[in-house]
């Protein structure tokens, strides 16, 4: 059982996250959890961190978005014993999709999702690896809301809480649980 002093676990965490700057354009602080994953001790205390706070929530399965919300959210629903659902970028999934535009800094951007994914009454918990502006966690969330599933929580390892999403995404009445952030740095 993890302690309840997750701040020392979510420092340890942050210390494995490497800040680009200036990527994918000037001005923007990218955020790579590339190193996290890497590093063994790391990334199953990261994996574990998760699992613990949702293995005694009644869930059916784990969404992860596109692309490293798969990483993540897959490992947890294998820990969890759940189904994986995959919310792709537009035109990656080869069946029959329900799909959600949002906008992001600099234009806009569409998801999609398998329309046999989850059914009326499925509890999910969404995945993915850092709340920016918030666009694409409530895109995800929408269709699986469409599909008339329930989404239990939103889960990031990250929150940058200076762009708004944090706050977009409670607006929508969607819980939200991140590890870290990065306010200020």
């Amino acid at each position: 059982m993890l302690p309840d002093d997750l701040p020392l676990y979510a420092d340890y965490i942050q210390s494995r996250i490497r800040t680009v700057p200036d990527w994918p354009e000037p001005g923007v602080m990218f955020r790579d959890i590339t190193p996290l994953l890497q590093d063994p001790k790391a990334f199953r205390l990261l994996v574990d961190t998760f699992v613990h706070r949702y293995m005694d929530l009644e869930l059916d399965f784990v969404a992860g978005v596109d692309a490293r919300g798969f990483i993540l959210g897959a490992v947890v629903a294998y820990e969890l014993n759940l189904g994986f659902v995959p919310i792709r970028k537009k035109g990656k999934l080869p069946y029959l999709t329900e799909a959600e535009e949002y906008e992001l800094e600099y234009g806009s951007a569409t998801v999609e999702i398998h329309t046999d994914a989850c059914k009326p009454g499925d509890r999910v918990l969404l995945i993915d690896d850092l709340v920016a502006t918030g666009g694409t966690m409530i895109a995800a969330a929408k269709l699986l809301q469409r599909l008339g599933a329930t989404v239990v929580e939103a889960a990031a390892i990250v929150d940058l809480p200076e762009l708004g999403g944090s706050k977009l995404i409670a607006d929508k009445h969607i819980p939200l649980y991140t590890i870290c952030n990065f306010a200020g740095h």
